[in-house]
């Protein structure tokens, strides 16, 4: 069984009961959740881009746990800079860690680092974990990469973005959905910023009976 708890934005938990991961974890300013960094605990810290809410507290989690910064080589290398330890990958690679497999898959944004480096392509994750499969598709608009994906894969749950102007918004996300088949789908990054502010009931209204749709609230946890 895992545990996945949504701290907000991207962020998300995932947890057997003898693993611990974490992805894209923005925590530190983020003005959605009340956890600190000093609180989690990771054996991975996947990041799918560099930008500031996303990369987030990646190296502190790294250094405070002994973790791994997995995701693309040039943005892991930058964090490995900044004291981290880390695995840099690329896209189309898969890796068979301790806590299950990570597979980096194509998403289509920018990726630049909080201090300007260039962080590489943008990614998403396929992550094989307990016998689930857990597609995270990071920030990225809509792309037919994405019926591939769900072709190749029986995906348990997708975590895919509604929240428009950085990513692609509810329509897209539904046609995503309707591209990866996924048993259930969790909408992300939406309702952080201003920017971002959308209706999850309407995203789910929009895919009707494509996928179980799971409107998680900041810092929920769900058992899979």
């Amino acid at each position: 069984m895992l545990r996945l708890t949504w701290y907000s934005h991207s962020c998300f938990g995932i947890e057997s009961n003898r693993y611990s991961v974490i992805i894209d974890p923005f925590l530190t300013d983020n003005p959605k959740t009340q956890v600190k960094p000093a609180e989690i605990r990771a054996d991975a810290i996947l990041v799918s881009h560099g930008h500031f809410d996303h990369v987030g507290d990646a190296v502190e989690l790294s250094k405070n746990n002994k973790a791994d910064v997995i995701g693309m080589y040039e943005l892991v290398e930058w964090c490995k800079k900044q004291g981290a330890q880390g695995e840099g990958m690329n896209i189309g690679g898969r890796k068979q860690f301790d806590f299950g497999e990570v597979q980096l898959v194509s998403a289509i944004h920018s990726s630049g680092c909080p201090d300007g480096a260039y962080g590489g392509t943008p990614c998403g994750f396929i992550l094989r974990m307990e016998g689930k499969t857990i597609y995270f598709a990071g920030d990225t608009a809509l792309t037919y990469d994405m019926k591939l994906i769900g072709e190749q894969n029986n995906i348990n749950v997708a975590l895919i973005p509604i929240g428009d102007f950085y990513t692609m918004g509810p329509v897209d996300a539904a046609t995503a959905v309707e591209f990866l088949k996924p048993q259930m789908v969790i909408p992300m990054h939406y309702n952080t910023f201003p920017a971002i502010e959308q209706d999850p009931e309407d995203f789910a209204d929009k895919v009707g009976d494509l996928a179980q749709v799971k409107i998680m609230r900041f810092g929920e946890t769900l058992e899979l």
